[in-house]
């Protein structure tokens, strides 16, 4: 069984795709891998925001509450997605709730340290924020979707 770095990790993940060394060299001071039990919260809405998770392997499910209509999920992850962006507005807090699936490894970054190291190198951070940009936009859009298909045309609140 090969056993593979953190940094190795990073690198292989689409996330980091075509990002400079340097940079996921300097991630990796806040990384560490985390495991989710099937069935498990990740984290909940409203909850502090302190991580993000790059997703190895497992699904996860992405959730909003509605007080008429429950639990909607938004949308469902797998291995080679990026999970959260909550961390890096204030107040730092989730806007959405996850849980784990199925059984989920991950590498979780810590907010605090990387906000600190996107402060101490801007182009850092700027080239992280472009990443986490793409990410918001494509699920924002897939909410969207949901949305016009719960409420569109003929359809009742």
């Amino acid at each position: 069984m090969e056993i593979r770095t953190v940094e190795t990790l990073l690198r292989e993940h689409p996330f980091f795709e075509g990002m400079k060394a340097d940079y996921i060299t300097s991630l990796v001071g806040c990384a560490s891998n985390a495991h989710f039990a099937a069935r498990k919260n990740i984290f909940n809405q409203d909850d502090p925001a302190d991580h993000f998770y790059i997703i190895q392997s497992g699904k996860v499910a992405i959730d909003i509450e509605s007080s008429d209509r429950g639990v909607i999920t938004i949308e469902t992850i797998g291995p080679g997605k990026v999970l959260g962006w909550s961390w890096l507005f204030p107040p730092y807090r989730w806007h959405y709730a996850a849980r784990a699936v199925e059984d989920t490894k991950a590498i979780a970054m810590d907010a605090r340290c990387l906000r600190g190291k996107f402060e101490e190198d801007p182009a850092m951070g700027y080239e992280m924020m472009k990443r986490f940009s793409a990410i918001m936009l494509r699920r924002m859009q897939r909410a969207r979707i949901q949305l016009l298909d719960m409420f569109g045309p003929g359809k009742k609140a």
